[in-house]
């Protein structure tokens, strides 16, 4: 009786070992999808947006999709030179930037550090959500190393700078520039462009707090680096 016992839930063991084997593939291979898809269609949403701005009392949703040519390429670079001055080199993650986050981290006996790229950040903002789990993390490093395959970095840029957010509500290059400048993502300056860079990190924060005057310190910063990032190639069938 005892030996049927378990034979019955090793059984029952397997089988839930399947189904979650099963499920887990079935999410993966949605995702795919989804990042096949983004291939040539903009997102209409994102959580992020979803979260933000769905709930009564919530701030209004400013977002509109451009094409990489209606953007400036001076935004490309303070983005780049701020968030991910690697992007060009690696292939979703940046095992560099993973070990000297790590030893801040450890040093600091917190998490002061992040080792995310580009294409990590997109991952999270287009699927996932805000919490800060191992699981989350592991999901945003293979969906990163997915979009590495299946997108361009060029399409991959686009689609971060078109939903990235930048203040309360405020999601994409266009909806910021316009918030902001009052001017569209095509006509941003250099300056306004490293502004816009420097408030990725904590966007609802310095919308409510504006930028210190250790931030313009960091504004000029990126300034001096924008000329040095190397940016995609423009594709001109899309122009």
């Amino acid at each position: 009786m005892l030996r049927y016992f378990f034979v019955v839930i090793k059984k029952l063991l397997l089988a839930t070992l399947a189904i979650s084997l099963a499920m887990g593939l079935g999410v993966q291979l949605w995702l795919a999808a989804w990042v096949w898809h983004y291939r040539d269609h903009p997102p209409t949403y994102t959580p992020f947006m979803h979260l933000g701005t769905g709930s009564p009392g919530a701030p209004k949703l400013r977002y509109q999709w451009v094409d990489r040519h209606q953007i400036a390429p001076a935004l490309e670079q303070a983005v780049l030179a701020a968030e991910d001055a690697r992007f060009m080199e690696h292939k979703g993650l940046d095992w560099d930037g993973i070990r000297r986050a790590y030893e801040k981290n450890k040093s600091a006996g917190s998490t002061v550090a992040g080792g995310s790229t580009l294409t990590q950040q997109l991952a999270k903002n287009l699927f996932l959500s805000r919490k800060k789990t191992y699981w989350r993390k592991a999901q945003e490093a293979f969906i990163a190393l997915m979009m590495e395959q299946m997108l361009t970095k060029e399409r991959i840029l686009t689609l971060y700078l078109n939903v990235a957010q930048w203040g309360h509500g405020i999601y994409g290059a266009e909806a910021a520039a316009q918030y902001f400048f009052h001017r569209s993502a095509q006509e941003l300056t250099p300056e306004q462009a490293a502004e816009l860079a420097i408030r990725l990190p904590s966007p609802t924060y310095y919308h409510d707090h504006g930028i210190s005057p250790r931030m313009i310190e960091y504004r000029t910063f990126i300034m001096a680096q924008m000329p040095l990032v190397k940016t995609p190639a423009i594709n001109k069938e899309q122009l």
